[in-house]
This record gives structure tokens, C-alpha cells and sequence, in this order.
């Protein structure tokens, strides 16, 4: 692999020049005339660790202001869910390319999908240099040819991208496949080390209905089919209790918040003293961007402090946490020895221009990007020590 130095980048709070060599950060302190293939300036910019964004659903942006504002069961079944019988496997393919290049202006390096026709998604993850866990989603709605046709993909695939794509069994929610499907999926994760990636507890009707058709609450459901443990993403986890909590962070899952779907579709407040008091790990989705409506995780992250302390606690979810929920704790759950900038781990990281008014003045650099920056302040994005994305951005100077 080639390496990479960037030079004269602002790093905890001092220029320095970093080497990237073979995909890692090799120094963080390396000499102005460090031999490299490829020599960046970075005077002006900022590093920060890129983002892992933990649950989306990538084709959806083709719903991108379709039927906003209504309840998620109605939003799914009369409008969502009747769209997608319509999409063909290439307006997939381009939904996916559309939320690729989105994410990565964004600062994003890696999402986890939940989707169909996933091929398309696959190739233009390839395409594009970053990182994906590509979902099998499996539904009971679908006729056991479908079933079978995807646990075929699923025992045959091989990762064409040197070790950046990955996938995921998807069973999508506990409305939609059964406990054998679960069970299934469960099985399937054991035997062949892929990740399990669903919905959880997401709306009170969710758990008021898992009540009346199994006599308990939808994480306390799993946990009895054998479902949770480490290999697990559940996504949203809005309604969930104090034991549920001890039971999910006791089987080791990672659980994959989603701010600003949650306030979108009125789902409620995730319960983040209950989550944050039981050590269990926490990350950042987006989810689609048919319920957000956009694909902006340091948004989400932003959502996610402010929403935390809107019952009385300023000090309750802090903008480094919070950061470190949709970078290392995202990498972690998935495996991938980044998230941080450090010697020895994988290079995805981003560079924050801190010449716009946004950035300005700098007392804490991560309090103004979580707090102030938006995408535009992201000049280049680097992933796997490649520079997967740079900004074209120029100042119009009104009157000029």
C-alpha cells in the first residue's frame, strides 16, 4: 500500500506532520522532509477520527422527503413499504451511490445497511474506498425461495475489497420475522461469525404488541430465543428498561442510537441515563434518509448531546462522548481497529478546515464540530489511509 504525510495538520492542539503507511498511522510526530508517496499539505486543517455510522438503511435516500411527518407504522405501511415493491435492484444500486457520497463528505467512513438488492450497494462501496456491513435482511413476508436465494449469497461470498466490506444477517424486526427466523439468523451468526443487525424496541406499540403476542417485552424476547450477545447491533432500543439494559449489556450488545429518526418519527426519548449507567456500548446511526432526512452522523451527534440533557443534566452526555459513540465505539463493534488517532491503528480519519466562521474562535476543537461545524467544514476524508474524499469548496465573496 502507499503511504501518506500530512503535513503541518493541527493535532491535540499543535502542528505536526503524520505519516500513514500501509493503511495505519505509522507517525504522529514524523519529520517535514518524511519520505512518502504522496505529501498533503494540511496548514489550516484540523484531524479528527472519522465516523461509524451504525445503522442506516443507504437506498432510502430515493424517499429523501417522501410522506414526512407521520407515525412510523403508517409511514412503513402505506407509504414506505408500497414504494419499495417498486424499486428496481439499479435504483437501489443508485440510492446507495447517492448515500456513499453523502456520507463520505460528511466524514463518514462506514455504514452498517439494512437493505435489498444489495449487490448494487456492494459495488459502489467498492467503488468509492470505504468501509460497509452489507445486511441480509430477512423478512417472513418473503416466499422461501427469497430465504433461500440469500443464505446462498450469504454461504458464498467472498470479499472482493481487501477487507472493507463485511455483512450482516438482517432480521429485520420482531413485527416482521418470527422466532424462527430469529433463531435462524442466531444460528447463522454462530456459524459463520457475521454480525446480527435488527430493530429493537423502537416504539411503545412495538412493546405493547410483543406483550400481548409472546406475554413479555421485546429485549427480554430475544434474550429467551437465544438471540443476543456480542455478534448483536440493535438499532434504536427507545423503550427499554432498567433490567433490559443489565440484560443487554451483560450479553455484550452494542446497541446503534438514532436521534434524529427517533424525534422524526415520535418514537420518544432514548432513555440515555438508563443506557449510559449500564455500560453498555453505545454508537450512532443515522438510520435512512427517509426518516432524518439526511445522512449527516456529526448532526446525529449533535442531536444526541442536546437531547440527552433536555430533562435538567448539562453534563450528562458531553460532546467527547458523544463523539466517541460514532467513532471508536462504532469501529469496536464491528471490529475495526480505528476510531481514534493513534500510532499502530487503522488511518480513517477526517480534516476539519478552521478557517470558516463556524470554527472560530477554537477554545475545544471537538465542542465546535460537534456543536457548530457542519459538513462543509470537512475538507478531505481519509479511510483505510487512502483520501477517499476532498472538498471543492471556494469562498464567494459577495459583490466580486
Amino acid at each position: 500500500m502507499s503511504s501518506l504525510l500530512l503535513k503541518n495538520v493541527l493535532h491535540e492542539g499543535r502542528k505536526t506532520c503524520i505519516l500513514i503507511a500501509d493503511g495505519r498511522f505509522k507517525d504522529l510526530n514524523a519529520p517535514q522532509d518524511c519520505p512518502a508517496d504522496r505529501v498533503y499539505e494540511a496548514d489550516g486543517l484540523a484531524i479528527l477520527p472519522a465516523m461509524y455510522n451504525t445503522h442506516t438503511h443507504a437506498a432510502m435516500t430515493l424517499l429523501r422527503g417522501y410522506a414526512d411527518d407521520m407515525a412510523l407504522n403508517k409511514w412503513l405501511q402505506e407509504y414506505i413499504w408500497p414504494y419499495e415493491d417498486k424499486l428496481t435492484a439499479e435504483d437501489i444500486r443508485r440510492g446507495s451511490e447517492i448515500a456513499i457520497r453523502e456520507m463520505l463528505a460528511g466524514g463518514t467512513v462506514f455504514f452498517s445497511d439494512m437493505y435489498f438488492e444489495i449487490e448494487g450497494t456492494m459495488k459502489e462501496v467498492e467503488k468509492y474506498g470505504m468501509r460497509a456491513a452489507i445486511g441480509i435482511t430477512m423478512l417472513d413476508g418473503h416466499s422461501l425461495s427469497q430465504q433461500e436465494h440469500k443464505l446462498d449469497t450469504l454461504k458464498h461470498w467472498k470479499d472482493p475489497s481487501g477487507g472493507l466490506l463485511t455483512l450482516t444477517i438482517d432480521p429485520h424486526a420482531i413485527y416482521t420475522a418470527g422466532p424462527e427466523t430469529f433463531r435462524k439468523c442466531a444460528r447463522l451468526c454462530k456459524e459463520t461469525g457475521y454480525m446480527l443487525h435488527t430493530h429493537l424496541s423502537e416504539t411503545r406499540e412495538e412493546v405493547e404488541n410483543c406483550i400481548k403476542a409472546h406475554g413479555t417485552t421485546p429485549v427480554r424476547y430475544l434474550n429467551e430465543l437465544g438471540v443476543l450477545g456480542p455478534h448483536v447491533i440493535a438499532a434504536h432500543c427507545v423503550h427499554v428498561d432498567k433490567e433490559e439494559w443489565k440484560i443487554l449489556a451483560d450479553n455484550g450488545v452494542t446497541v446503534s442510537h438514532c436521534p434524529a429518526s427517533n424525534m422524526k418519527l415520535g418514537s420518544g426519548r432514548f432513555p440515555y441515563e438508563l443506557a449510559i449507567e449500564s455500560g453498555c456500548r453505545i454508537t450512532i446511526g443515522t438510520d435512512g434518509a427517509s426518516s432524518n432526512n439526511n445522512l449527516d452522523l456529526r448532526e446525529s451527534v449533535k442531536l444526541a448531546t442536546l437531547l440527552a440533557k433536555v430533562n435538567g443534566d448539562p453534563e450528562l452526555l458531553p460532546a467527547e462522548l458523544a463523539l466517541r459513540w460514532a467513532t471508536r465505539n462504532g469501529a469496536e463493534a464491528f471490529g475495526i481497529d480505528a476510531g481514534e488517532v493513534k500510532e499502530g491503528m487503522l488511518a480513517d480519519a477526517i480534516l476539519l478546515r478552521m478557517s470558516p466562521e463556524r470554527m472560530q474562535p477554537c477554545h475545544n476543537l471537538v465542542s465546535n464540530f460537534i456543536y457548530s461545524a457542519d459538513s462543509s467544514c470537512i475538507k478531505v476524508t481519509i479511510c483505510n489511509g487512502k483520501i477517499v474524499y476532498e472538498s471543492d469548496f471556494s469562498m464567494i465573496f459577495a459583490g466580486n
